[in-house]
C-alpha cells in the first residue's frame, strides 16, 4: 500500500498521494473556434465527483484559472463548499481569458496581473486561501519568472496563497525556482509510464520540490478505453490537430503509443490491477515524490483511481518488467528533438 499522505515538498502542506486533476471537469473555451477543453460536462456529476474524490481520501485538487475560462475553479469551490478544509487546493495562472464568452485572450507574465489573478481566483474558489498556486507559462523565461517571486512572496506574507510552483515541462525553469525561490514547493510536469521525466524528478529531489504529475494516464490512453479506430468528438481538444497534443494525431490515438500501451498492459496488470490503476502504481514506484493527478470527469472513475492506493506501487519485478519493454522506445522518445514540452502552444497566444 502507497503511504496515503506526502508532504507537498518543502512546505510541509500534507496531501493525498493521489490528486485529482479538474480540466476535464471545467467545461468548453476556447481560441477563437479551437477547443480547449474536454467537451460538454454534467456539472452535478463533476461536483459528485470532487467530494466522492474526498470521502475515498483524495485531498490534492489541481485547476487552473483558465480552465473553462473560470468555470473549473467556480465548480472546485462549489464541490468543496462547507468541506475546504479537508482539501488542499491547487490553482494556477498566466492565461489571460474572457469568463463571458469562454475565450483565451493570452498570457500575461506581469507581477501586476499576478497580484489580480490570485484575487479573482479567490473569488471563483470561494475561499480565502490557495494551498499551491503555480504558474501556468511552461516556457516563460528565467529571467522574468524571477521577478515574480517577490510579489509570490508578498501573497505568502498577507496569507492569500500557502506555497508556489511552476507548471512546465523544463528542467532549467524548475531548478530556477527551487534555487531562487523561499516557498516555492513543487513542480508540475508530465510524468506517465509512457513519458518519463528524470530531469525532472531529479530537480525535484535535488531542491526538495514535490512532483505534481499530469497526464499520468496518457490523457485516457493508459484507461485502455481507445482503439485505433476510436474518433474524439471535435469539441473535446483531443479531438483537434495539433503539435503539441503528441497522444493523439488528428482526432484519433496515435498508433505508436497504442502500441506503447500494449508492450506494458500485461506488467502493469499482473496482479489484478486495471490498467489505470498499474499506470499509477508505475508513478508510486518510480518516486516517492510523486503525486499524480489523473484527471476524472465521473465518480466511477474516481472510484477506479482512488483503489490504486490500496494497491500501492508496483512490484519491483512488475516494474523492471515495463522498464524492459519500454527501455529502447522510451530512449528515442526522451531526445530532444523528440520532446515536446508539454503543454506546448496550440497557438501563439493560448494553451490549456
Amino acid at each position: 500500500m502507497v503511504e496515503a499522505t506526502r508532504t507537498l515538498g518543502r512546505s510541509g502542506i500534507a496531501v493525498s498521494a493521489l490528486g485529482m486533476g479538474c480540466w476535464a471537469i471545467a467545461g468548453p473555451w476556447t481560441v477563437g473556434r479551437t477547443p480547449l477543453g474536454w467537451g460538454a460536462v454534467d456539472d452535478e456529476e463533476s461536483v459528485r465527483a470532487i467530494r466522492r474524490a474526498l470521502d475515498l481520501g483524495v485531498t490534492l485538487f489541481d485547476t487552473a484559472d483558465s480552465h473553462g475560462a473560470g468555470h473549473g475553479e467556480r465548480i472546485l469551490g462549489r464541490a468543496l463548499g462547507g468541506r475546504r478544509d479537508e482539501a488542499v487546493i491547487a490553482t494556477k495562472w498566466g492565461y489571460t481569458f474572457d469568463e463571458r464568452t469562454r475565450q483565451a485572450i493570452g498570457p500575461d507574465a506581469s507581477p501586476a496581473y499576478l497580484r489580480r489573478a490570485v484575487r479573482d481566483s479567490l473569488r471563483r474558489l470561494g475561499t480565502d486561501r490557495i494551498d499551491l498556486y503555480q504558474l501556468h507559462l511552461a516556457d516563460l523565461p528565467v529571467p522574468r519568472a524571477c521577478e515574480l517571486i517577490g510579489a509570490l512572496e508578498d501573497l505568502v506574507a498577507d496569507g492569500l496563497v500557502r506555497a508556489y510552483g511552476w507548471s512546465t515541462d523544463r528542467a532549467d525553469r524548475a531548478a530556477a525556482l527551487g534555487h531562487d525561490a523561499p516557498h516555492a514547493t513543487a513542480v508540475q510536469h508530465s510524468l506517465s509510464v509512457l513519458r518519463d521525466a528524470p530531469d525532472l524528478l531529479a530537480v525535484c529531489e535535488k531542491y526538495d520540490l514535490a512532483s505534481v504529475n499530469r497526464g499520468p494516464l496518457g490523457m485516457g490512453l493508459l484507461t485502455g478505453k481507445y482503439r485505433p479506430e476510436s474518433v474524439l468528438p471535435r469539441d473535446d481538444v483531443r479531438g483537434m490537430t495539433s503539435g503539441w497534443l503528441e497522444w493523439f494525431r488528428g482526432g484519433r490515438p496515435a498508433p505508436e503509443w497504442l502500441r506503447r500501451v500494449q508492450a506494458v498492459r500485461a506488467a502493469l496488470t499482473a496482479d489484478g490491477r486495471t490498467l489505470a490503476q498499474g499506470a499509477l502504481g508505475w508513478i508510486w514506484a518510480r518516486s516517492d515524490r510523486a503525486v499524480p493527478i489523473p484527471g476524472c470527469r465521473t465518480v466511477a472513475q474516481v472510484e477506479e483511481n482512488a483503489a490504486a492506493l490500496a494497491l500501492g506501487p508496483l512490484a519491483a519485478d512488475h516494474f523492471a518488467e515495463v522498464e524492459r519493454q519500454l527501455a529502447a522506445l522510451r530512449a528515442a522518445a526522451l531526445r530532444e528533438a523528440d520532446r515536446p514540452y508539454w503543454p506546448s502552444p496550440m497557438l501563439p497566444t493560448a494553451r490549456p
